[in-house]
């Protein structure tokens, strides 16, 4: 009986020294940050760059519509492509859905993702009063044309120092030239303006601009740099604005915006 109380002790003597000295394994996690690439579409690309240059150079806050810009630059990429440009990095967007007392020019640096210039500019008289409603290529017509165009080469003339601009868009702007429209400097583009009549002066169909501010612009913009002009129009169409030639400009296997070539 005494053995039998013995040998038990010492089992349970055992038994509960193994639980005390018991220390239980925990695994060792070792984590391993992986780093994932989302390859995107030339298309999805494309509007992500758009977005990092809207949001960098601030053009919500000076008014430019998020949807005219990506079709501006929609259409500098098509101008590129085709070996049109000089000065590659700048691009001019007129808005004319918004009113003359608004600032509806941008000069944009897209290298720099900058706004370089943000001012009034008038419409043509046949195209409308305060509003630009409609449009022409005609050379009698005193409207404003829509579209893409090349501004081109300096000269002085009856308005001054002034700037060519070569349309690009058969059918809305391709006589531009011979119709003499350029960018000038007009006294009646100026905010007095404004303040006595309501609204700016208006031109013969050429985007002309304040005196104080065509020496910046036709500096920023000559030699054959792209300038858009944007209006209502359901009409109005273009070569330019295919989406497909994007690709030329994207590699759909690199996510960096950066990775579009100017």
């Amino acid at each position: 009986m005494r053995k039998h109380f013995w040998w038990i002790s010492c089992v349970s003597l055992v038994l509960f020294i193994s639980v005390i000295g018991f220390k239980p394994v925990t695994a060792t996690r070792n984590t391993i940050a992986y780093k994932t690439t989302t390859t995107l579409t030339a298309k999805e690309l494309f509007a992500q760059y758009v977005s990092t240059v809207y949001q960098t150079a601030r053009l919500q806050e000076t008014g430019l519509n998020f949807e005219v810009f990506q079709k501006a630059l929609t259409g500098y990429f098509n101008i590129k492509s085709a070996n049109k440009l000089q000065n590659g990095s700048v691009i001019t967007v007129v808005d004319f859905t918004k009113s003359s007392r608004e600032k509806r020019m941008w000069i944009i640096d897209l290298l720099n993702k900058q706004l370089l210039l943000n001012t009034w500019v008038a419409h043509g008289q046949g195209s409308g009063d305060d509003m630009a409603t409609t449009f022409s290529d005609n050379n009698e017509s005193h409207q404003s044309s829509l579209g893409f165009f090349l501004a081109d080469d300096v000269y002085v003339g009856k308005h001054g120092r002034s700037l060519r601009l070569d349309g690009l868009d058969e059918g809305f702007n391709t006589s531009a030239r011979a119709r003499g429209i350029v960018v000038h400097a007009a006294d009646y583009v100026s905010e007095s303006n404004i303040a006595r009549i309501g609204r700016l002066g208006r031109s013969f169909g050429c985007p002309a601009v304040s005196p104080q501010v065509v020496s910046q612009v036709i500096n920023t913009i000559k030699g054959k740099t792209v300038f858009f002009i944007n209006g209502n129009n359901s009409g109005y169409t273009s070569k330019y604005l295919d989406e497909n030639v994007l690709a030329n400009f994207t590699s759909p296997d690199v996510t960096a915006t950066d990775s579009v070539r100017l």
